[in-house]
């Protein structure tokens, strides 16, 4: 019997007993105690004024001494109006934590580890960018929230959608072929995703050349950037890629192939990992299946310039192409591909999407034709929703390499705590080898809390210049106080006066 549910069965003895007043003790409403109120379990008492014919005072006052009196777990109460606010005792909370700290199934009874499981996406990058600090956000609430839902008992999958094709891809392999001068990774010493987001920056920057001048010549803006030489080229791409050309498919493995050796120490450092990967390029053929299954429904239908559309005015939204004029797919196609493959492979309970609010309509969307075409499953996706990563500029903006690298923001971390480390001596005995794990962990702490301890559906303002203080509420404070509560237990422990296992 938990601590709650004891005290609700006190709380109805003690009304019947003072007032007669007979209840179960399920009805009984136990909030937690406002932190500017000493207490730690709080019980409204003017549902129970009228009958017991007393001020609200009154009747928590008895209620408090009724209770305390049959229950040594509470130590003290307090009234504030007609609220009681009930004290456990330190006591109790030590044995609590002695008596269960060796149970691994602590508060998972009735949890069934072999469940249908619960996927949970993140990541989900784009291979022509290295990762950024908005990746980081994702990652982080992505692996947190599988780690709280595995520590609830669930089975999660966690599962990453890597986006390496389209025509943002094809622009970074245009720029490539264009200006890269056969450039490696090896050749230039970068990573491999920082070499191909160079010439993503750099596709922008010849791109917004081209509309300047087309604009010049009497071109109105919208006609220039799809009249754009670079444009119309890199469009031809992403067809011929489609089409399965082996030249393009060659260039585009080979600059992937970059991207994820990049992305892969990324995901190492930030400690975070997945179960599956997913390829758009492997999924995005089953969403064109979707979509020619829609159509002989009848659910959707091809405009007069042959892309294929779904209606869903009717639903509060609009036309939602699924299919370019030309063929070729956009991000929905392969969502819906991506959405039944997951399904087919798990089987899974929920579908979790860790994905920012920009694409709140998005998933809006994929919910509703999902449903549409008639899976029974559709309302099992489920958007986390948050809010964006903002500088103090401005919103970072890839294309133009507005961004904060994860790689240098982890580096600049790993500094900022050897600074600290070494201005404290707090290393002065370790070997260079531990000093080095220590400036990470304490890097990584520090960010992981700034990230986290932000709601997630709140944007966030991220100033590089400023970026993490080390003193305060933060991660290192959290992993110093936690080292110094096992040092005591430790301590405790040799002395014989205390022992906790695996302390």
């Amino acid at each position: 019997m938990n601590i709650t549910t004891t005290l609700s069965q006190a709380v109805a003895e003690a009304l019947n007993s003072l007032y007669g007043i007979e209840t179960e003790p399920e009805s009984i409403v136990l909030q937690d105690t406002r932190k500017e109120f000493k207490g730690d379990y709080t019980l409204v008492v003017f549902p129970y004024v009228k009958q017991a014919r007393k001020s609200p005072e009154a009747v928590a006052n008895e209620i408090g001494e009724a209770v305390k009196g049959s229950l040594p777990l509470v130590e003290g109460f307090n009234v504030i109006k007609g609220f009681l606010n009930f004290e456990v005792s330190d006591g109790y909370w030590t044995s609590f934590v002695a008596e269960n700290a060796g149970d691994e199934r602590f508060g998972l009874a009735g949890v069934d580890p072999k469940a249908a499981p619960v996927v949970v996406e993140y990541s989900s990058p784009n291979t022509n960018k290295p990762l950024h600090l908005g990746h980081i956000r994702n990652n982080l609430l992505g692996w947190s929230v599988s780690q709280l839902l595995t520590a609830n008992g669930a089975n999660v999958k966690k599962v990453n959608l890597v986006n390496d094709r389209g025509i943002h891809i094809c622009k970074s392999m245009l720029a490539w072929l264009r200006y890269g001068n056969g450039e490696t990774p090896e050749s230039t010493g970068m990573k491999g995703d920082h070499l191909v987001g160079k010439y993503y920056v750099e596709f922008d920057k010849h791109y917004k050349e081209e509309i300047k001048k087309l604009m010049e010549s009497g071109v109105e803006e919208e006609q220039a950037k799809k009249e754009a030489p670079l444009m119309v080229e890199a469009q031809q791409m992403l067809k011929r890629w489609e089409e399965g050309d082996p030249e393009v498919r060659g260039l585009w493995e080979k600059m992937n192939g970059w991207v994820y050796a990049g992305f892969d120490e990324t995901y190492r450092r930030l400690g975070v990992g997945f179960d599956k990967v997913y390829y758009e390029s492997n999924t995005y053929l089953l969403g064109k299946e979707l979509v020619q299954k829609g159509l002989d429904m009848g659910v959707f239908y091809r405009r007069a310039d042959g892309a294929v559309c779904c209606d869903l005015t009717g639903d509060g939204l609009d036309q939602k192409v699924l299919l370019r004029s030309d063929g070729t797919s956009v991000y929905m196609t392969q969502d819906l591909g991506t959405a039944q493959l997951r399904h087919n492979d798990f089987g899974a309970e929920r579908l979790i999407y860790v994905v920012g609010n920009e694409q709140d309509y998005h998933f809006k969307v994929l919910k509703l034709i999902l449903g549409k075409l008639g899976f029974d499953w559709a309302d099992k996706v489920y958007h986390l929703s948050y809010g964006m990563v903002e500088l103090p500029n401005g919103k970072m903006k890839s294309r133009e390499g507005t961004v904060v690298d994860a790689d240098d923001l982890i580096d600049e971390m790993e500094k900022t705590a050897e600074e600290m480390s070494r201005e404290h001596g707090k290393n002065d005995e370790l070997s260079p080898e531990e000093q080095q794990h220590l400036y990470h962990i304490l890097a990584l702490g520090a960010l992981k809390y700034f990230i986290l301890k932000v709601d997630p559906t709140k944007n966030m303002l991220f100033n590089p210049a400023e970026s993490i203080d080390f003193n305060g509420n933060t991660g290192p404070f959290i992993q110093y106080t936690h080292a110094r509560i096992r040092s005591i237990v430790r301590k405790a422990g040799e002395s014989g006066e205390w022992r906790v296992e695996n302390a």
